[in-house]
């Protein structure tokens, strides 16, 4: 095989002869415009690939989708940054673009992704919660140490107070117990019965907190995807590969024939098997596909002509149950609209989907009202389907009970010339868009790898990296983080 490189530098096109004598660029196919998918891409552009990337839906961002119906951006996908530093994998971009970070908790915690002081919990009455008993946290560790089994967290919980009298919460106390859970309910998009004890807090946390992208995360996609060869609506439905390359074959009836496939579709998607693998994916990997847990969180955005509300972070509806307890971010003390967000998960959300916009719009006030009797009408709303969209078919991924958590690695691994990424593909970040990012980035790396490893010259390997731009240059801009 002739192989010629054209330059010395990096993102310079490497040639090599393909069977009919010509030469030409390796290619690969990206499956998917959501954050994985678009870093994939992006880095394999500047590795000199030829890069197509496939999208189903009428835009670009996946599951990270910023609203402006309401005049300003809102985020109704993906909102937060978990990593609030300099160790975060987006943090050069988001520093280059000037882009502001409202920081609502410093604490790294698995649950806490606002602090303590800026709770502001009612009772069905409208009553608040004394704060004293709002701080009142639960024993996660002490449900650990009370099996080796690996049960679900509602079931460890209910064991827990049965066999220690001291632990356990009637009236006030067990409705605030419920909160906390309806809100670790929301951080997996699952309900308490689903979600894994043994694995519930095995991510990696990064430095810094937890904060939300004011101006959304849309200004980051848009950058990313500058330059790239995006087809809408192409809904891929087989993919076909081998020795002899990849067959990938869109709902319109185009086809695309390359060296390599970077699959970065929703876990909902693989599980719901509407894109044929021929041959089918080996045993190992669908077993993974299988095991991960995938939940959905919803938001119901409400817009209001006046903050009437207070000044905290969140107000939240305790209940004798997780079902009936209520949670609303107040995007106001972060961006300066006057905007409550409703954020149902797990069964609860599932019900909602059910519903019209405008009778979901209807339920998340009347959940205001209990909290805030006086409350005024909103003058407009948004409402997402993460659950039912057939382009996600959940909002993220989770740790289900009895399952490993290496499923998230396995799912990563490539088969041969089919790489995998996105945030269930990562066993590190799991369920965050940096874990997205960074499996997209990843996924280009072994890609590259494989394919100027199989038709190239080793020996030229180390002049190629999928280079991320000038955002390498960035790494010291700091962040613009806030705390009203």
């Amino acid at each position: 095989m002739d192989n010629r490189c054209d330059g010395n530098g990096v993102n310079k096109a490497c040639y090599y002869m393909n069977p009919e004598g010509k030469s030409r660029s390796p290619s690969a196919i990206v499956i998917g415009a959501g954050f994985a998918g678009i870093a994939a891409a992006h880095a394999l552009k500047n590795a000199s690939f030829q890069v197509v990337l496939l999208e189903s839906r009428d835009r670009i961002g996946g599951r990270v989708y910023t609203d402006h119906s309401f005049g300003f951006p809102v985020d109704m996908g993906a909102a937060w940054l978990h990593g609030v530093g300099k160790e975060n994998p987006l943090a050069p971009w988001i520093g280059r673009l000037g882009l502001p970070i409202y920081q609502t908790s410093g604490d790294n915690s698995v649950l806490f992704d606002h602090d303590l002081e800026s709770y502001a919990l009612f009772e069905d009455d409208g009553r608040q919660v004394p704060q004293d008993l709002v701080q009142k946290v639960g024993q996660a560790n002490k449900l650990r140490h009370e099996t080796d089994e690996d049960i679900s967290i509602a079931r460890a919980i209910k064991i827990v107070m049965e066999r220690h009298s001291d632990l356990r919460q009637e009236g006030l106390a067990n409705n605030v117990l419920q909160w906390y859970l309806c809100r670790m309910e929301g951080w997996f998009a699952t309900d308490a019965d689903n979600i894994s004890l043994k694995n519930w807090d095995q991510e990696v946390l990064l430095p810094g907190g937890h904060g939300l992208m004011v101006r959304g995360y849309r200004p980051i996609i848009n950058t990313l995807s500058k330059g790239l060869d995006i087809r809408l609506n192409h809904r891929v439905t087989k993919i076909t590969w081998g020795t002899k390359g990849v067959e990938v074959k869109v709902n319109n009836g185009k086809s695309f024939s390359v060296d390599a496939a970077i699959v970065t579709v929703p876990l909902g998607v693989l599980k719901a098997k509407t894109i044929k693998f021929e041959p089918r994916l080996p045993d190992w990997k669908e077993e993974a596909i299988d095991g991960i847990g995938v939940g959905t969180e919803n938001k119901i955005a409400l817009h209001f002509d006046k903050v009437f509300w207070p000044n905290v972070e969140f107000l939240g509806l305790v209940s004798a149950n997780t079902y009936g307890c209520s949670y609303f971010l107040n995007l106001h003390k972060a961006t300066g609209h006057p905007v409550l967000v409703y954020m149902p998960a797990g069964c609860l959300a599932y019900d909602i989907e059910k519903m019209s916009d405008e009778n979901a719009a209807k339920f998340a006030f009347s959940q205001l009202k209990r909290i805030l009797p006086d409350a005024n009408e909103p003058i407009q709303y948004l409402v997402s389907h993460w659950g039912s969209d057939e382009n996600s078919l959940g909002s993220y991924s989770y740790d289900a009970v009895g399952k490993p958590r290496e499923y998230f690695e396995r799912l990563r691994i490539p088969v041969d010339n089919l790489f995998f990424a996105g945030e269930a593909t990562s066993i590190k970040y799991t369920g965050t868009v940096h874990g997205a990012f960074s499996t997209g980035l990843i996924a280009a790396e072994e890609c590259r790898m494989r394919v100027l490893e199989k038709y190239g010259n080793p020996d030229t390997l180390e002049m190629f990296h999928p280079a991320m731009g000038e955002e390498a240059a960035s790494i010291s801009v700091p962040l613009l983080i806030s705390r009203m």
